[in-house]
């Protein structure tokens, strides 16, 4: 988990800089996701020729796998002489799917960790702050909502709660960030440190679970349609294609708000993205575009060979 902690303190810089801006946490999150999108974009585009290159392959791959199905070493050398002849790489899209999956997860510890990874507070100062609360009568912010890992948003609440404990228990420049951090969780109605179960399934804060839900399944549904999978999809993964919204709604609701708004505006513009990526690199789009590209060379690499006149040829085509 550290490394994710790593990229979430040096996303921080960037979600701060944005609230130092925006002086609102709900606004910051929003430009801040949309910023990483930007610069996870290059890397969605060469995942996307990848699976669609894959996919030009994969009828070619199933002559070969039926044709040796008794030896399984041929067969894989056969598989490596169609990637080069096509010149497809089977690991390609491996690097620009880890890229952007370290940097989603850092996104979500910046967002979770706000006095560490974005205000970049000393990490003991967080944990004897957290501690000294602790022992107050009446309050609890270790494994708050029983989730500890969103403790120090819990902090962030209490401290918002009683002004005069930051002063207490920070010092120098820490006092003034946080002092300008606290002030900025209101956003459309919405307190981001609250936590919707406090309030119940009738309250307001039950539409920050319902959203994560419905923009998750949302962009899933998009994403299927416009790369085709949708059919291929195994009922196993169709199960979990609805589990993992609905444990994603569950874990919203019982933690503060801040973390259920980071998903749906993740959710939201994976959803843009799937549609600007299926307009532009779709796999019909990509596949007669590599297509073409193929053609072209072969064109190309024939235009190369000499002509030599042949005799016996010309008379032989005559009769």
């Amino acid at each position: 988990m550290q490394i994710f902690g790593f990229f979430g303190s040096i996303l921080g810089y960037l979600l701060w800089a944005l609230f130092f801006v925006f002086k609102n946490f709900g606004v910051s999150i929003i430009f801040f996701t949309l910023v990483i999108r930007f610069i996870i974009f290059p890397f969605s585009i060469k995942q996307q020729k990848s699976m669609a290159n894959t996919a030009r392959l994969q009828k070619k791959q199933k002559e070969i796998r039926e044709k040796y199905a008794n030896n399984r070493q041929k067969a894989n050398e056969e598989m490596q002489k169609l990637y080069q002849k096509e010149g497809v790489s089977p690991t390609s899209g491996c690097l620009t799917s880890i890229i952007p999956m370290l940097i989603m997860l850092g996104i979500f510890y910046s967002v979770a960790y706000p006095l560490t990874n974005t205000l970049h507070i000393n990490a003991d100062t967080v944990t004897h702050a957290t501690s000294f609360i602790n022992a107050l009568p009446g309050h609890t912010v270790s494994g708050a909502s029983g989730f500890a890992a969103y403790e120090q948003i819990a902090l962030v609440k209490i401290l918002a709660e009683s002004k005069s404990l930051v002063g207490m228990l920070f010092a120098g420049g820490d006092v003034a960030k946080i002092e300008m951090f606290i002030n900025g969780f209101n956003f459309a109605g919405f307190n981001l440190l609250e936590t919707p179960s406090t309030y119940g399934f009738l309250s307001f804060y039950i539409l920050i679970p319902v959203l994560c839900f419905v923009s998750s399944v949302g962009a899933q549904l998009v994403t299927m349609k416009i790369n085709k999978t949708g059919q291929n999809q195994q009922g196993c993964m169709k199960v979990m294609m609805i589990a993992l919204p609905l444990f994603s709604a569950y874990i919203s609701f019982s933690v503060p708000a801040a973390v259920g708004f980071y998903w749906i505006c993740s959710s939201i513009f994976s959803l843009i993205q799937a549609i600007i990526m299926g307009k532009f690199y779709g796999p019909d789009i990509t596949i007669a575009r590599n297509e073409a590209q193929h053609v072209a060379l072969l064109e190309l690499n024939e235009a190369k060979v000499q002509y030599s006149y042949s005799p016996a040829y010309e008379n032989k085509q005559k009769k």
